[in-house]
C-alpha cells in the first residue's frame, strides 16, 4: 500500500463504527419514550422555574458579550418571559419531543424559529438543568431549616412548660432515675438545631453557580463566569468546570442530614406512641393528630406519629437509593437524572414531616398526674440511695450498689416503693450481702428517697433541675429564632434575585425596542 500522507477510507470492519458519531436519526424508541423521558418529564413541574430563570441569565450574559445579535436576543427573552407567565402545567412538556430540556428548545423553536438555536451557545443542556436543580434545592433547603429552626422552637417551649413536671425517666422502658419531662422533651431540640445548622452548610455547597462550565472544560464564549452567578442570586461560582458539571457531593449531604432531622422526629414520635397508650397515659395526642377507627369505636390512633415514623424510613430509603445510583464512573448522568426529582421531593418530604412534628408538639396534652404516679411508685431513686450509702457508710460503690439491690428486690417482693425504704431495711441488706452493718438503723431518709428533690439537686450543666432546664429552653429559643431569621433573610434576598432577574428581561426587550424605533 501507498502512503500518500493521507487518511485512508475506512475498512469495511470499521465502517460501522461511524453510526456511533452524530446526532441519532430518526425519533427516539416509545420503550425510551415511556420509561426515560416520562420520568424526566414528569420533574418538569420541579425544575420549570429554575429553567426559566437560567435561561435568561444565559442570554443576557451572552447578549452582553456580544455573542448573541440583538435581534435574536429579543426574541429569545420575550419567548422566555412568555414561559415565565405560564405554569410548568401548562407549558408543553412532552416526553414524546424528550426531556424537558428538548421540549422547551421545540416549543421555543416553533415560536420564534431558528433564533432559539441562540440559547445553546456555549452551554449543553445539563448546564441549564443543574442550574434549574440548584435553583429549586436552595429554596427548599432554606424553607427546611425554617420548618427545623420553628420545630426546634416548639420543643423548647414545651420543655419550659415543663420544667417541673416529674417524670421517671426511661432506658429500655424500664424506669431509670428521677427526671421531669420538660428535661426530657429538650433534649430533642439539640439534635434538631444541629441538624438545622448542617442544613445550612449544605445550602452553601448549593447556593454556588455551576454556570459558564461548557461541557467539561470551560467555554472560550464566557469569560467572566460571575455574571450568570450574580444574576441568579449565588454567592458565586463553582471553581472547577469538571466538578460544576458531575459532583453531587453536597446533594448527598443535604439528604443525609434531611435523614438524619426526620430520624430525630421518628425517636420521638415512637416514645410518644408508647406512651400515649392506656398502658402508659403520660400524654395524649392532639384529636387533630389522631385518627378513630373505622370499626372498634374505643380506639384512638395516634395517626401523625406513623406518618413521622414511615417518613423517616421513606428518607432512609431515598438516601441509600442515591448513594446507589452515585457510584457511577464520573461523567455520567445517571445519578443526576434521578437527582432532579428525588432530592427535591424528598426535601419536601422532610419539610411537611416536620411541620406536621410541630404541629404534635405544640398541641400535646401532658398527664402530670399519671407521670408523677408512675414516679412515686417505682424504685427510680436507688442510684442516688446506693450513692449515700457508698459516702455515708464509706463503703465502694459496688458494695452500696448490691446492697441497695437486695433492699429494692425485697421491698418490690411485698408491694413496697422506693420511697417506702428505709434504714432497716438497708441494714438487712448490708448483713446479707457482706455480714456488716451500716448504722442507718432510723435515719432520716426521707430527703434521698424523694424523686423531686432528687431532680432538684441535678444542679449541673445540662442536668434536669428545673432552673437548668429552663436555661436550656431558652438557649435552644434563642438559636432557633436566629436560624429562622438566617433562613428568611435567604430567602427574602433569593426572592429580589429572581425578581430582579425577571424585571431586567422586560427592560431588556424595552431597551431594545426604543433602540430600533
Amino acid at each position: 500500500m501507498i502512503d500518500n500522507g493521507l487518511p485512508s477510507a475506512p475498512s469495511a470492519h470499521h465502517r460501522g463504527g461511524l453510526d456511533r458519531l452524530g446526532p441519532p436519526m430518526g425519533g427516539p424508541a416509545q420503550e425510551l419514550i415511556d420509561s426515560g423521558f416520562a420520568l424526566e418529564n414528569a420533574d418538569a413541574p420541579l425544575l420549570h422555574t429554575g429553567l426559566n430563570l437560567a435561561d435568561i441569565a444565559h442570554v443576557i450574559d451572552l447578549h452582553e458579550r456580544g455573542v448573541i445579535p440583538h435581534a435574536a436576543a429579543e426574541q429569545l427573552m420575550r419567548v422566555l418571559l412568555k414561559a415565565v407567565r405560564t405554569s410548568a402545567e401548562d407549558f408543553p412538556y412532552d416526553p414524546a419531543f424528550g426531556e424537558p430540556y428538548n421540549s422547551r428548545e421545540r416549543y421555543f423553536t416553533a415560536q420564534i424559529g431558528s433564533d432559539a438555536g441562540w440559547l445553546h451557545a456555549g452551554r449543553p443542556r445539563r448546564e441549564a438543568v443543574r442550574i434549574a436543580l440548584r435553583l429549586h434545592v436552595r429554596s427548599v433547603l432554606e424553607d427546611l431549616v425554617e420548618d427545623a429552626a420553628e420545630l426546634a422552637h416548639a420543643i423548647a417551649t414545651v420543655a419550659a412548660e415543663h420544667s417541673r413536671t416529674w417524670l421517671p425517666d426511661q432506658t429500655y422502658l424500664q424506669h431509670a432515675q428521677p427526671s421531669t419531662f420538660g428535661h426530657y422533651l429538650v433534649s430533642f431540640a439539640y439534635p434538631v438545631l444541629r441538624d438545622a445548622e448542617r442544613l445550612m452548610d449544605a445550602f452553601e455547597w448549593v447556593n454556588t453557580s455551576p454556570g459558564g462550565a461548557g461541557c467539561v472544560n470551560g467555554s472560550r464564549l464566557l469569560a467572566d463566569r460571575s455574571r450568570v452567578a450574580s444574576l441568579l442570586g449565588f454567592e458565586g461560582f463553582i471553581e472547577h468546570t469538571r466538578d460544576a458539571m458531575w459532583q453531587i457531593d453536597g446533594l448527598i449531604a443535604a439528604l443525609s442530614h434531611a435523614s438524619s432531622l426526620l430520624t430525630t422526629q421518628s425517636k420521638l414520635a415512637e416514645d410518644l406512641e408508647i406512651w400515649a397508650s392506656n398502658e402508659f397515659d403520660y400524654v395524649t395526642i392532639a384529636d387533630g393528630f389522631s385518627r378513630s377507627s373505622v370499626l372498634m369505636p374505643q380506639k384512638r390512633n395516634p395517626y401523625a406519629l406513623s406518618i413521622i415514623r414511615g417518613a423517616a424510613g421513606t428518607l432512609i430509603g431515598r438516601l441509600t437509593g442515591f448513594l446507589a445510583v452515585s457510584k457511577s464512573p464520573s461523567a455520567r448522568s445517571d445519578n443526576l437524572i434521578y437527582a432532579y426529582g428525588e432530592i427535591p421531593r424528598a426535601l419536601d418530604l422532610a419539610r411537611r414531616t416536620t411541620r406536621l412534628t410541630s404541629g404534635v408538639v405544640r398541641s400535646l396534652t401532658v398527664n402530670a398526674d399519671q407521670m408523677w404516679a408512675a414516679l412515686e411508685s417505682g424504685f427510680s431513686q436507688a442510684t442516688d440511695l446506693a450513692e449515700f450509702v457508698m459516702q455515708t457508710c464509706h463503703l465502694d460503690y459496688r458494695t452500696a450498689y448490691q446492697v441497695v439491690g437486695i433492699a429494692v428486690r425485697e421491698a418490690s417482693r411485698e408491694g413496697l416503693r422506693g420511697i417506702d425504704l428505709d434504714g432497716a431495711r438497708l441494714e438487712a441488706a448490708a448483713q446479707q450481702h457482706a455480714g456488716i452493718s451500716l448504722g442507718l438503723e432510723g435515719q432520716d431518709l426521707s430527703d434521698i428517697l424523694d424523686p423531686r428533690h432528687i431532680v432538684e439537686t441535678r444542679t449541673l450543666a445540662g442536668g434536669a433541675a428545673p432552673p437548668v432546664v429552663e436555661t436550656m429552653a431558652a438557649e435552644c429559643v434563642k438559636k432557633a429564632k436566629s436560624l429562622r431569621d438566617r433562613a428568611r433573610a435567604q430567602r427574602t434576598s433569593f426572592e429580589q434575585a429572581e425578581a430582579a432577574l425577571v424585571a431586567e428581561a422586560g427592560d431588556f426587550i424595552e431597551g431594545e425596542s426604543d433602540d430600533r424605533s
